[in-house]
């Protein structure tokens, strides 16, 4: 039996069920990669409907040159056109408490202190305070909020 039998046997099917089985793929595990690949692999079902007659070395390398354009052509695509997402806080947990007032549970003690906020407790720096007086978050640096009296 020839090594390359399944290989001789490339035709348009076998591409374009290829080309499912890889978006498949990068829907169980996304990564940007496998759906450009599964783009290139319809492509290359449409040239094999078209040439019917192509050898498979023909095919494979002809499917590896729209691999790489399809990938370089997606990652430029994706750089053109940004994904905009709801929340422009996210990873900034903490500047969605810019402007909230609160009150403190501890005092600010040589301008630092502490303040729970939900289910977290954040550091906080500001002029000195006692425990119970309202302050307003003005600002964060890292994982540090701001606050001055309210």
């Amino acid at each position: 039996m020839d090594d390359f039998q399944l290989l001789e046997s490339l035709n348009h099917w076998t591409w374009w069920a290829f080309g499912v089985v890889l978006v498949i793929l990068e829907i169980l595990a996304p990564g940007a990669v496998f759906v450009w690949l599964g783009i290139a692999a319809g492509i290359m079902g449409f040239v094999a409907l078209i040439g019917p007659g192509m050898s498979w070395e023909v095919q494979i390398t002809l499917f590896a040159v729209l691999s790489v354009v399809s990938v370089v052509a997606g990652r430029m695509y994706v750089r053109r056109h940004p994904t905009h997402t709801e929340d422009t806080g996210l990873n900034r947990r903490g500047e969605q408490y810019i402007g909230r007032l609160f009150t403190l549970d501890e005092p600010i003690v040589n301008g630092n202190g502490k303040m729970v906020i939900d289910d977290t407790t954040w550091k906080i720096e500001g002029e000195d305070l006692p425990a119970g007086t309202r302050v307003k978050v003005t600002g964060v640096s890292g994982v540090l909020l701001q606050v001055e009296t309210a």
